[in-house]
């Protein structure tokens, strides 16, 4: 996990930017312990900036207890984030499919409004012979 970058993602979800230490350091806990899906997803970040000091290119200020993301850290921050490319999947669409309206009966073409009590004859015909 790239310490750096957790602190700016975390510093940046907070109102205004500011984490007291006892918010920080359990939020980095959780980050820490959340598997190898975040661990990798920082180091890919960290890597689109290799030379990043919060402290000396002053992305983050110590301020009352805690710590605040600057505008230059949020500009960073900004430059390591994943660009969405028009290749990438879009997400998926999970509301349920608009299935047609019924067509009434009455608005059925003449021919097929015949041949519908035929059709049904025949089903109920083959469920007596077959059982």
């Amino acid at each position: 996990m790239n310490f750096q970058v957790t602190v700016l993602k975390i510093l940046v979800s907070y109102p205004k930017g500011f984490a007291s230490m006892p918010d920080l350091k359990r939020d980095m806990a959780i980050l820490a312990t959340s598997g190898p899906d975040w661990a990798a997803r920082t180091k890919r970040m960290g890597a689109r900036v290799p030379e990043l000091d919060l402290f000396t290119q002053q992305l983050v200020e110590r301020l009352h207890g805690g710590w605040r993301i600057t505008e230059k850290g949020r500009a960073v921050l900004e430059l390591m984030e994943p660009r969405r490319t028009t290749h990438q999947a879009q997400p998926e669409d999970t509301r349920a499919p608009e299935l047609p309206s019924p067509v009434p009966a009455g608005s059925l073409p003449l021919e097929l409004r015949r041949r519908e009590p035929e059709r049904l004859g025949r089903r109920r015909s083959s469920r007596v012979t077959d059982g």
